[in-house]
């Protein structure tokens, strides 16, 4: 795969991880920053670690199927693989701009 076709891949994944929220804070995963790295294989094969707010999160087990279901589901993609993690675990200073802004904390 080349350069331009996995940058172009990396942000059809971002556009999708851009729709799926987290149920008790209103912005999305992305933004939130529960995504730690998307890396695409040459054969474009996608892996998503994450991670969630909380390890009891209620959406412990729905959120990274939502995640690697939507991921899959794009055109191109070949396979997705979703790999939860709790290191480091999420706090609030990993929120992007654009969710501080949001959530009112800029």
């Amino acid at each position: 795969m080349n350069p331009t076709h996995r940058k172009a891949l990396e942000l059809d994944v971002i556009s999708v991880l851009q729709t799926i929220y987290d149920p008790e804070i209103p912005v999305n995963i992305y933004e939130l920053g529960l995504i730690y790295e998307i890396a695409i294989s040459d054969e474009a094969d996608v892996k998503v670690v994450m991670t969630l707010t909380s390890p009891n999160c209620p959406v412990a087990e729905s959120m990274p199927n939502e995640v690697k279901q939507k991921v899959s589901e794009i055109n191109g993609v070949r396979s997705s693989e979703i790999e939860l993690t709790f290191e480091p675990p999420w706090d609030q200073s990993m929120l992007s701009d654009e969710a501080k802004l949001e959530l009112g904390f800029l």
